[in-house]
C-alpha cells in the first residue's frame, strides 16, 4: 500500500489489536491499519498499524489516542508505590468504604482491596468545615515529615485527600506545593483536581486511584511524545477521555484516572454518530474485542453518562467520581482462555490469551484454546482469510488443544466443546447488555445493537437472540471502528459542583454563576489551540433527589428552562427521569439538587459517513466467495455461504445462513435472519426472535 498524507491519525491500543485510522481531510479518504499489539512497547504497535494505513506521523496535524493503559494498571494491580494524605480521624476510610455485601450469606466473601497499603496512609493535622471555613489550619512542617518518611519507604506518587475540599482546596493546593517543591520527582494528585464533590470515600478512592497509575501513565506518555518527536510529528497529540471527549497530553499526565475508558469511550461516541447518520434514536454500542466485551447505551440521540464507576465490579471493586461514559463490560473477548476447573465446570475468561502468546490457531506460542479457537473449529472463521489472509491460523492445534483441554475432560466432542464455549461467552455477553439497560430501567428489546471490534460481528446475533433485540447494526470496518470513533470525537471538559439546595429555594442568579464559572473554565481549555474548532456548545445538568432520599439521578437541563426560571419543568423532568429508573416518581413530592454538571464541547471537523454504490436485491457475483460446513446450534453443521463485504451493495439482501467477511472481522449471519446492507454500507440484520 502506497503512503498517503492524513491530516488526523487515531490509534486504539486495545489488549489483543492496535487499530490505526488515518483521514485525509483534503481528499475525504479513510485508511485503516490493524495489527498485533505489542506489550513489551505499545508505541511499536502503533507504529505497525500507522504505516499498515500507508501514513506517516509527520504528515498528520492530529494524533488521537486511546490506551488500556490506566484501566489494565489498576485491573492487573501494577501501578506505582503510594502513599495518602488524609484529615486526622479519616485514615481508614478508604478501607472502610460503603461496607458494601451483595452475598449477605457468602462467608467467602472479600471486600474491595484498597491501592495504597495503610502504613501508607498519613493523618495530617488541618480541617476545613462543609461552608469552607477553616477550622484547623495545615500543619505544614507535619506535611513535609510526612512526605520525606514516605519517600525514603519508597513512595512513587502521593495522593491527598483532605475533608471538604470541594469547598475549599487551599489545604490541598498548599500541601501539594510543599511535597513537590521538595520531591519533584513524585507524581502528586489533589483530590480537588479530579472531583469537586462531596462524598469522601469515592473522592479518596478517586485521588488514590490517580496516583496509582499516574507515573506509569506519565512514563508512557513521555515515551509516545519521543517517538513522535523522533517521526517528526508536528501536530496536536490528544488523549480520549472516558467521558468520549478528547484533551491534550499535558492534561492526560495529571488526570491519567480521566483515560480510564478511553478506547471503549471512543467506539460509544463512534456509535452515536452512526445512529445519527441513520436516523436510529436508541441503540446498544457492543464492543467484543481481543480481551473484553463492553457494551454502553445512546439514548433519545444522547451518549447515557455517569458521575460513578466501579473499576473491577459492584463487589469488589474501586468507585471513580468523575463524569464518564456509563461503560460496562467483561472478560470475554476472542482471546479468553476455556479451562475446565474444579467440579469439572466450564470457564470462559475472565484471562485472556492477549496477543502474545494469542489463541493456540495464531500460532505463536499459545496452548490454551480460546473463544476464536472455538469459532475456527465451528467454521465461522475461515483460516486462510483471517485478516485477509496476512495471518494463517492453524485450525489442527485449535481443534487438538480443545480436545486435550475441554473435550477429553468433560467426556464430549470436540464440536460440542466448542459450541459449549460460545454459548457460555453469549451468556456472559448478555448480562452485561442487561447490566448498562436493566439498571436504569430500560429494556434491552426496545434497542438496536450495534456490534463492531474484531469479534463482535461474529457474537452479535446470538447476544441478540438472548436479550430478544431485534435488530443488530455492523458498522463499516468494525474492527477498526473505535479508532473511527476517534476522528468523530470532540474536545469535551466537564466539571461538577456539589451545591445542596431544596428545588424551591434555589436561586436561579447563584446557579447562573456556578454554570458560567464552570463553562468559562471549559471554554479556556478547549480552545487553547490544540486544534481547529468549528464552534462550541455547552450542555447542563443536575444531580437531583426527593428530600430524604441518599442518592440522586442526574437530569439534563435545557437552557430555556434558566431563561424562564422555570422550577416546575425541571421537577417534571426529574420526575420522568425518576420514574425512568426507579420505576416511580411522585409529582407532590419535594425535590432538591445536590450538584451542578458542566460540559463544554469543543466542535471539530468530523469525516462524513460515504454512500456506497446501490445494487440490486441479490448481491452481484463477484461478491460471492463460495461456501463452507458451518455449526449451528440446533441445525449441526450447514453449507454456508460466504460473501466479501467490499463487494456488497446498497440494496443488497441476504438470508441466513451466510457469513459477511472482510479484512478484520467476519460477521454471522444465523439460519432465519436477513441481511440487508443501507445506503452507508452497514449490514442491517433482522433477528428472527421466533
Amino acid at each position: 500500500m502506497s503512503e498517503s498524507p492524513a491530516a488526523r491519525l487515531a490509534a486504539d491500543v486495545g489488549g489483543t489489536f492496535t487499530d490505526v485510522a488515518a483521514f485525509d481531510e483534503t481528499k475525504g479518504e479513510l485508511r485503516l491499519g490493524k495489527t498485533l499489539t505489542t506489550p513489551a512497547k505499545l508505541v511499536t504497535g502503533i507504529e505497525n498499524g500507522v504505516a499498515k494505513a500507508g501514513s506517516r506521523f509527520d504528515a498528520a496535524r492530529l494524533f488521537l489516542h486511546g490506551t488500556t493503559v490506566a484501566i489494565n494498571t489498576i485491573l492487573e494491580r501494577s501501578g506505582a508505590k503510594c502513599a495518602l494524605l488524609t484529615t486526622q480521624g479519616f485514615r481508614d476510610i478508604y478501607e472502610i468504604g460503603r461496607v458494601n455485601r451483595p452475598e449477605s450469606y457468602n462467608l467467602f466473601f472479600r471486600r474491595h482491596s484498597p491501592l495504597i497499603e495503610r502504613d501508607l496512609r498519613f493523618d495530617i493535622s488541618e480541617r476545613i468545615d462543609a461552608q469552607g471555613a477553616v477550622l484547623i489550619k495545615l500543619d505544614e512542617a507535619q506535611v513535609l515529615r510526612v512526605a520525606t518518611d514516605a519517600v525514603a519507604r519508597g513512595v512513587e506518587a502521593i495522593a491527598i485527600l483532605f475533608l471538604h475540599s470541594y469547598r475549599n482546596p487551599a489545604h490541598e493546593q498548599r500541601a501539594k506545593q510543599i511535597i513537590e517543591a521538595a520531591f519533584p520527582q513524585l507524581f502528586v494528585t489533589a483530590s480537588h483536581e479530579l472531583s469537586q464533590e462531596y462524598r469522601e470515600f469515592e473522592r479518596t478512592s478517586t485521588a488514590a486511584a490517580n496516583a496509582y497509575v499516574g507515573p506509569r501513565v506519565r512514563q508512557y506518555l513521555t515515551e509516545m511524545e519521543s517517538q513522535l518527536e523522533a517521526a517528526r510529528f508536528g501536530g496536536n497529540f490528544l488523549i480520549v477521555q472516558s467521558s468520549g471527549g478528547l484533551f491534550d497530553a499535558a492534561d492526560a499526565r495529571r488526570s491519567c484516572i480521566r483515560m480510564l475508558e478511553s478506547g471503549p469511550a471512543a467506539g460509544v461516541i463512534g456509535t452515536q454518530a452512526l445512529c445519527a447518520s441513520i436516523g436510529m434514536r436508541n441503540a446498544i454500542a457492543f464492543d467484543m474485542g481481543g480481551t473484553t466485551a463492553k457494551a454502553g447505551v445512546i439514548y433519545n440521540g444522547d451518549v447515557l453518562m455517569t458521575g460513578n464507576a466501579l473499576i473491577g465490579g459492584y463487589a469488589t471493586g474501586l468507585p471513580i467520581q468523575m463524569p464518564m461514559i456509563d461503560i460496562q463490560e467483561v472478560g470475554t473477548g476472542g482471546g479468553s482462555i476455556a479451562r475446565v476447573e474444579l467440579g469439572n465446570a466450564l470457564r470462559v475468561g475472565p484471562e485472556s490469551a492477549g496477543a502474545a502468546p494469542g489463541p493456540v490457531c495464531y500460532g505463536l506460542g499459545g496452548t490454551e484454546p480460546t473463544i476464536t479457537d472455538a469459532n475456527l473449529v465451528l467454521g465461522r472463521l475461515g483460516a486462510e482469510r483471517f485478516l485477509g489472509g496476512e495471518m494463517q491460523l492453524d485450525v489442527e492445534s485449535a481443534r487438538r488443544a480443545l480436545s486435550e483441554r475441554v473435550a477429553a475432560p468433560l467426556g464430549m466432542d470436540v464440536v460440542e466443546a466448542a459450541e459449549g464455549i460460545l454459548r457460555i461467552a453469549t451468556t456472559k455477553m448478555a448480562h452485561v447488555v442487561r447490566w448498562v439497560t436493566t439498571e436504569r430501567g430500560l429494556d434491552a428489546a426496545d434497542f438496536a445493537l450495534v456490534a463492531y471490534g474484531g469479534a463482535g460481528p461474529l457474537h452479535v446475533a446470538a447476544v441478540a437472540r438472548e436479550l430478544q433485540i431485534a435488530t443488530v447494526v455492523i458498522p463499516r470496518a468494525p474492527g477498526h471502528f473505535s479508532a473511527y470513533g476517534m476522528l468523530v470525537a470532540d474536545l469535551r471538559r466537564d466539571f461538577v459542583n456539589t451545591w445542596f439546595k431544596p428545588l424551591a429555594e434555589a436561586s436561579f442568579d447563584e446557579m447562573e454563576a456556578l454554570y458560567v464559572e464552570m463553562e468559562t473554565r471549559g471554554r479556556a481549555t478547549v480552545t487553547r489551540g490544540q486544534a481547529t474548532l468549528t464552534g462550541t456548545t455547552r450542555r447542563r445538568a443536575a444531580d437531583m433527589r426527593y428530600v430524604g432520599q441518599e442518592h440522586a439521578v442526574t437530569v439534563d437541563l435545557p437552557l430555556e428552562l434558566f431563561h424562564a426560571q422555570d422550577r416546575d419543568g425541571i421537577k417534571r423532568l426529574f420526575d420522568a427521569v425518576h420514574q425512568t429508573r426507579y420505576g416511580f416518581s411522585v409529582a407532590t413530592e419535594k425535590a432538591e439538587i445536590v450538584s451542578l454538571r458542566s460540559a463544554t464541547v469543543g466542535e471539530m471537523k468530523k469525516p462524513p459517513f460515504e454512500h456506497i454504490a446501490k445494487g440490486q436485491a441479490a448481491p452481484d457475483a463477484a461478491a460471492k466467495r463460495g461456501s463452507r460446513p458451518v455449526y449451528f446450534a440446533g441445525a449441526g453443521f450447514v453449507d454456508t455461504p460466504t460473501f466479501q463485504r467490499s463487494a456488497l451493495k446498497a440494496g443488497n439482501r441476504i438470508d441466513g445462513p451466510a457469513l459477511i467477511e472482510e479484512h478484520a472481522s467476519t460477521t454471522v449471519v444465523q439460519l432465519g435472519d436477513q441481511l440487508e446492507v443501507d445506503a452507508f454500507g452497514d449490514l442491517i440484520i433482522t433477528i428472527n426472535r421466533n
